[in-house]
């Protein structure tokens, strides 16, 4: 079954990766899949009393080995500090997730420039400023490295509404595939995920309050009508980190269901018509053809 681990115990052992914003959501279920499959994990965000909660809980479920270092994405010093702590722990940091991100709805020019700030600084500027400095270390040190990037399926294609995160995670699916081609040489891996709608306690609440939730019903969208479990992403991440992804670079893998090939169809919208109605659709499209006059 899907939930379930993809990986056996020891796929990612003496692996150590760095999460950013692993003390919630998809990150701490990330964190707990790599720790299942054998890595050190580190995970760091502003919030302390919430990583070290999340690391505790993580290290008793588990038996792994997880630290937790307080750090703030969009200061390039402060990765450099839980980049420190994190070799002096483990000896190594062999992969980034760059999952640290910050989205709300709301028409653009209701927003101020400080809230388009807020969402680019931490998902695109964290995102870089975390490959960077992880890229130098690995380079430097002639160390493999894999970086797995959090983007979104309107990353390609751009969505309303939500502006500042389309462009932000634009510019992180930009810098995956421009990596993957200039680092690969050094032993780097550069790859990202596009998840659909993986509904978490806080972020899903804040973007589908009950109310609109209630009346948009975003699992109609999705053609596999439900939404995507935690165990499927982390699968997906864990095999992407490992040994039996090292021939993929470069790709960015959509995991939603099918959901954003239900928009990108321009007709998809027709399973809305009953079967009744189809028999009189057919009914006057056999009738039109008879009646066309001959060329």
């Amino acid at each position: 079954m899907y939930k379930t681990p993809l990986l056996e115990k020891s796929a990612l052992k003496e692996k150590t990766i760095l999460i950013t914003g692993g003390g919630t959501g998809l990150g701490r279920s990330m964190a707990k899949g790599l720790l299942e499959a054998g890595a050190n994990v580190i995970i760091t965000s502003r919030k302390t009393e919430v990583i070290r909660k999340t690391a505790a809980e993580l290290a008793d479920i588990t038996g792994g080995q997880i630290m937790a270092v307080t750090g703030d994405v969009r200061k390039y010093s402060d990765i450099e500090k839980v980049l420190a702590a994190g070799i002096d722990q483990f000896g190594a940091v062999d992969a980034l997730i760059n999952n640290a991100a910050g989205n709300f709805i709301s028409p653009t020019e209701r927003l101020t420039h400080k809230a388009f700030d807020i969402i680019v600084d931490i998902v695109l500027k964290g995102s870089y400023n975390c490959t960077l400095a992880l890229g130098k270390y690995w380079i430097e040190h002639k160390h493999n490295g894999t970086i797995l990037n959090i983007v979104t399926t309107y990353a390609s294609t751009g969505s309303g509404f939500v502006v500042p995160s389309a462009c932000a995670k634009a510019g992180v699916l930009a810098m995956t595939r421009s990596l993957a081609v200039e680092w690969a040489k050094y032993g780097i891996r550069s790859n990202a995920i596009a998840p659909g709608p993986f509904p978490t306690k806080g972020a899903w609440t804040r973007l589908f309050p009950a109310e609109l939730a209630e009346k948009l019903d975003p699992k109609r969208r999705i053609p596999l009508n439900r939404y995507g479990h935690h165990q499927e992403l982390v699968n997906l991440a864990a095999y992407l980190l490992s040994e039996y992804s090292a021939f993929i670079n470069g790709e960015v893998i959509t995991i939603d269901g099918g959901e954003w090939l239900k928009g990108a169809g321009e007709f998809n919208w027709l399973e809305m018509v009953p079967g009744e109605m189809w028999d009189q659709i057919e009914k006057s499209i056999r009738k039109r053809s008879k009646t066309k006059p001959s060329s």
